[in-house]
């Protein structure tokens, strides 16, 4: 499904415009995707109607978040840090972070791997502040998915 999703993401969340879901069914079809992994991704999808920009301003803009113990065994250690890098240097708000943790426990994963929370967060970020600040978290995404493994 995250394949999808980056396709989306590149295809039609940039420029804020994509079809219905008919259409966007089509073309993801059309595309190469699997009919059930097309329909995971637009149900996973419509989750992001429920980010609301300004919804934020009721969240509290500071305080640590404790994860329960579904939680902790769903997401990645790595994703987690990830978050709250994000959220210590003012780019997730704590409103946000609800919405991407929400939305990685909404995926199928035993365990939500660092990779796809980063997506998740990308997606959040392009939703409440534009794709014009989700730009160096992007650049952030595809380097760490395209860095070649080293050995320490």
């Amino acid at each position: 499904m995250l394949d999808i999703l980056q396709y989306l993401y590149e295809h039609y969340l940039v420029d804020d415009h994509y079809p219905d879901t008919q259409a966007l069914a089509l073309k993801l079809s059309t595309a190469g995707f699997d009919q059930a992994e097309i329909d995971q991704a637009l149900e996973w999808l419509d989750g992001l109607s429920a980010l609301d920009p300004e919804a934020e301003a009721a969240f509290a803009p500071h305080g640590a978040r404790v994860y329960n113990a579904h939680e902790l065994s769903r997401l990645a250690p790595e994703g987690r840090g990830f978050l709250a890098y994000l959220e210590n240097a003012g780019l997730l708000s704590p409103y946000a972070r609800e919405w991407v943790i929400e939305r990685a426990l909404a995926l199928g994963d035993a365990e939500v791997p660092a990779e796809k929370i980063k997506w998740i967060a990308l997606i959040a970020l392009w939703k409440l502040k534009g794709a014009l600040s989700a730009l160096w978290l992007e650049d952030l995404v595809r380097e760490e998915d395209t860095a070649p493994d080293t050995l320490h």
